[in-house]
């Protein structure tokens, strides 16, 4: 998925403001800007769209599990150079602070089926026989989930 549409369904899901947003970067120590963020959360086919970086989008998601589960003491999280769909999905999971079995409920909310098996199969090292490769459905489909989790699913 692009970094951009995965950002702006975290900001959808938590209701995050501008404030709480550049808030989220400052807990990964990136000064970010309110117009970088707006830049960052228009549509894709608006001509003052900018694609938000690997590297910018690694720290939102370290500075959101800071933001939600506390500063690490030690050694910070690191800073991916190259994200995939299966290092967002795992930043997501540890920030949201699930298992496994929450997991596989918000996914079931949104209407995919995935076994336990399959889910660790995401969470693996990418040298690692079992590991699978997240396609963007999934990641989608865990958006969705946890949006119908934390908001409802807008049939009120």
């Amino acid at each position: 998925m692009i970094n951009n549409d995965v950002m702006r369904r975290v900001r959808y899901i938590f209701d995050f403001s501008d404030k709480q947003m550049i808030g989220v970067f400052t807990q990964a120590d990136y000064p970010a800007t309110v117009e970088q963020l707006h830049a960052w959360l228009r549509k894709d086919d608006d001509p003052a769209f900018v694609a938000i970086t690997d590297i910018q989008f690694s720290l939102f998601l370290n500075g959101l599990i800071n933001l939600k589960r506390g500063k690490r003491e030690g050694v910070e999280a690191p800073v991916e150079r190259r994200l995939t769909n299966n290092i967002i999905f795992m930043k997501l999971k540890i920030a949201l602070n699930m298992q496994a079995e929450e997991v596989l409920e918000v996914m079931a909310l949104s209407g995919f089926k995935i076994s336990k098996p399959e889910l660790s199969a995401l969470f693996r090292k990418p040298e690692n026989r079992q590991y699978r490769l997240c396609k963007d459905q999934i990641l989608r489909n865990f958006l969705k989930g946890v949006q119908i989790k934390m908001r409802g699913n807008g049939d009120d």
